[in-house]
């Protein structure tokens, strides 16, 4: 059986400039066809505009509030709120509130670097 506990994951950034903690992935779990992680942004912070060709992604908010484009579409959001983002779609989140934005995200298939297009500039390192 494989375990994780959220405290014993080792936080990282992503391509697109978000923080997350992977609970299943390939390589570390016995998942091999999808990924399960939690992603943080710090109020005033966004996430670099990206799409991925392959995968398909499920955001799950859990706390604070934001701002999510999906292709043409862009909407508040806040805990409680689940989208869809189909693979190939141009997508954008930004922190809109005072605390920590915290969703949970599902990719099919799995998460990697090398399915993320970033469609902007990335951006400099907080100070």
């Amino acid at each position: 059986m494989h375990l994780a506990r959220y405290d014993e994951l080792e936080p990282y950034v992503t391509a697109d400039g978000s923080t997350i903690r992977e609970w299943a992935g390939p390589g570390y779990s016995p998942a091999r066809n999808q990924s399960l992680a939690e992603a943080t942004l710090p109020p005033g912070g966004a996430t670099i505009a990206h799409y991925h060709p392959q995968a398909e992604e499920l955001y799950l908010f859990r706390s604070g509030h934001g701002r999510l484009r999906i292709g043409d579409d862009e909407r508040d959001v806040q805990p409680g709120d689940c989208a869809v983002i189909p693979p190939g779609v141009v997508h954008k989140l930004w922190n809109t509130g005072t605390a920590d934005l915290v969703l949970v995200c599902a990719c099919s298939p799995a998460y990697s670097h090398e399915d993320t297009i970033l469609v902007e500039p990335e951006q400099p390192p907080a100070d």
